[in-house]
């Protein structure tokens, strides 16, 4: 793993100090401990932590420690954070015997409120004490983005050190619990809003990358809405955002709809609202779902504020399409050609397989601005991107997420389209190709449960007669 810059600690460790009211620049180190934590170390950490946990002073003063004790993980550098993280996991973990004991106790236990006794000491002694510590950054300013973004390093170690997996699904749960759905609060953002704020959505754009003040004014203007869910404890904070492009029909190119110089559409005139980038900001809240609540809202919104608005679509990337066709065998892949395709394919390329010819063409640097192999292509192409988006499977579910996610979602597939991000990632990801998720409301409840239930994909005929 990667240290993050100190640049980006030193601005951490003020917004905490700030908003904790920590003192001057050593307070957190008051007791002495090095960047490293070293075994010395290491034994004043765990004096400090057992000091929070036992809240001497009242909720005030317990706060001022834990306060104390998230700086002290700030100044730490990577070594030390890890240190840090591994004696919370493993110091700060449940008491296996006090659990056998107490199961014990609820075993030989006689009368019913014996073994009501003995099932609250069960629960109590199956809640590790970091929990109880990592409660109190809930009550502190910036707390929550602190776990928040603990987590986000901790996902990283936990990779290759399984014994943080546990410390990793306490903090996990807590996020859980605090970031429901129904705490959120959805904003729409707009040129006017502050331009801190306009910074990180340039930062946490994850899928078409804005590349300027103006780019982002253009994606900020009367014909599109951008929207963003936030937490009360993070309101500087986006969580996840979507854009929306305002359109006469649905679009079906992500250079033109992104294009700055294209005239604006009239809000009032138009009749679909394309979702063309969805985009997660925290990596600490990676595994907790807010997507498919912030679409329904966002739909919900436009429905209200544009009755004019009809039609509700994405224009979406296939992330895993030509990794799908990298990964097939051989075989597998010419199976799903025609004799014309194998024809073709091997007049583009002199060679006796037909599925080597075209990887090879897909692979080859801009063959997309070469006519003939383009039109070659396209029809190859489209059929085994529909083949892949409605059969290729991962369990009973889509094999590509982003399918996965609309499907899910309650959407149906409703168009495949050539060409249609021509990006050096969108060449390398999906040849190009996009694809327009629809969302019918009258059909989302039915789409969902056929999906989720069955592993029944929701496709236009059009799509269909691709494969």
């Amino acid at each position: 793993m990667n240290d993050q810059s100190p640049s980006f600690f030193d601005r951490t460790i003020r917004r905490f100090r700030r908003a904790w009211r920590l003192g001057g620049k050593n307070r957190g180190l008051k007791h002495g401990i090095a960047p490293g934590l070293s075994d010395v170390d290491v034994k004043r950490l765990r004096r400090q932590i057992d000091a929070c946990l036992e809240r001497r002073g009242g909720e005030v003063s317990a706060r001022a420690r834990a306060a104390e004790l998230g700086e002290l993980y700030l100044t730490l550098n990577e070594a030390g954070r890890r240190r840090f993280l591994i004696v919370l996991a493993r110091d700060y973990d449940i008491d296996p015997k006090e659990v056998d004991r107490v199961v014990q106790a609820r075993s030989a236990a006689q009368t019913p409120e014996a073994k009501r006794r003995a099932e609250l000491d069960l629960r109590s002694a199956l809640v590790p004490p970091r929990i109880r510590l990592l409660s109190q950054f809930n009550g502190l300013a910036q707390g929550v983005k602190f776990l928040v973004d603990m987590r986000a390093e901790l996902m990283s170690l936990a990779e290759e050190r399984p014994y943080l997996k546990t410390l990793d699904h306490d903090v996990f749960g807590l996020l859980k619990s605090w970031f429901d759905v129904g705490f959120l609060d959805l904003k729409r953002i707009t040129w006017g809003t502050p331009a801190s704020l306009l910074e990180k959505l340039i930062e946490y754009e994850a899928v078409h990358e804005i590349r300027s003040w103006e780019d982002l004014k253009n994606r900020l203007e009367a014909d599109r809405r951008c929207y963003a869910f936030f937490h009360p404890r993070m309101p500087e904070e986006p969580l996840i955002f979507v854009e929306v492009a305002l359109v006469t029909g649905i679009a079906d190119n992500v250079q033109k709809l992104l294009d700055q110089f294209a005239p604006p559409e009239d809000p009032d005139r138009v009749d679909t609202a394309i979702f063309y980038s969805i985009s997660n900001c925290q990596k600490g809240l990676s595994g907790i779902s807010f997507g498919s609540f912030l679409i329904k809202r966002v739909v919900d919104d436009l429905a209200r504020e544009l009755p004019n608005v009809k039609n509700f679509a994405t224009l979406s990337p296939i992330p895993g399409f030509t990794r799908w066709l990298k990964n097939s065998a051989p075989g597998e892949l010419e199976a799903r050609l025609t004799e014309s395709d194998v024809k073709i394919l091997r007049t583009l390329i002199k060679t006796d397989s037909a599925a080597e010819a075209l990887l090879t063409l897909v692979e080859t640097p801009r063959w997309n601005r070469d006519e003939i192999v383009s039109s070659a292509l396209e029809p190859i192409l489209t059929g085994l991107c529909a083949h892949y988006l409605i059969n290729a499977r991962k369990g009973k579910s889509a094999r590509d997420r982003v399918a996965h996610f609309h499907l899910s979602n309650g959407a149906s597939i409703e168009r495949i389209n050539w060409l249609a991000d021509t990006s050096e990632r969108g060449m390398a990801q999906s040849a190009g190709i996009m694809v327009n998720y629809r969302y019918r409301l009258d059909q989302i409840e039915r789409n969902h449960e056929a999906y989720t239930g069955e592993g029944l994909v929701a496709a236009a005929s059009g799509v269909r007669k691709l494969i």
